[in-house]
């Protein structure tokens, strides 16, 4: 295995190992050497995979004591590797909590302001995505097509943080949306909401592409609760 993705390898594992909780916040870690043999790896791979970890803000070196897991509070939750891991070892209610929340404050105001800015190709793209959705042969199509569709009201704000944040988010909203469309007797569920975003998107109706998309969060979060509770 070559240098590069060997001590990509070893990020991986170690990220998911603090991820995980397998290994602990706050404990320390191994001697470089016992680690590094353990792990087979050069002491140079380990270095390089340590200094990925430490800019994520999973570890950190300290003077006589060694390296040890930060608390979670210090992790870089919004960093692409970080919400893969988060999203294997869960999801847990916990997480789908979070991730709900994050969705009403981000995406509605996306929605209303994608009804104020959006272009006719950008309407274009949310057809074509929503399009897809109706035609999903099955779940994985359908969380394709999703994604998609919310990845275009986020371009049509015209607001370049908006859309560079999908790329940063975009893992956790593929396990989010493939775990909804699977714990239901109908994936497609939400498609009728979905055509009300895209209507009032394509209408220029702001407050009613807000709430429409309002609509669209809580009936996923209560989907995924209701099957938590063990309810069809």
């Amino acid at each position: 295995m070559a240098a590069r993705n060997l001590h990509g390898h070893v990020v991986q594992m170690l990220g998911q190992r603090i991820i995980s909780g397998e290994l602990k916040q706050g404990e320390v870690l191994p001697p470089e050497a016992t680690m590094a043999d353990d792990m087979e790896v050069s002491r140079t791979s380990l270095r390089e995979a340590m200094k990925v970890l430490s800019a994520k803000g999973l570890i950190e070196a300290r003077p006589k004591v060694g390296t040890r897991v930060r608390d979670a509070r210090f992790w870089n939750q919004l960093d692409a590797d970080v919400l893969a891991w988060r999203c294997s070892s869960m999801p847990t209610a916990d997480f789908v909590q979070k991730l709900s929340e994050m969705r009403e404050i981000i995406e509605p105001a996306a929605a209303a302001s994608a009804a104020r800015h959006r272009t006719a190709s950008q309407l274009k793209r949310m057809q074509v995505a929503f399009e897809g959705m109706e035609a999903a042969p099955d779940p994985e199509a359908w969380t394709s097509a999703d994604l998609d569709f919310h990845e275009a009201i986020l371009a049509a704000t015209g607001n370049e943080l908006l859309i560079s944040l999908f790329s940063v988010i975009e893992t956790a909203l593929s396990s989010y949306f493939t775990l909804s469309a699977r714990t239901t007797a109908n994936f497609k569920y939400s498609l009728p909401q979905h055509r009300a975003v895209l209507v009032a998107i394509r209408d220029k109706h702001p407050d009613t592409a807000h709430k429409a998309m309002l609509k669209v969060i809580a009936d996923t979060r209560e989907n995924l609760s209701n099957k938590r509770r063990g309810k069809s």
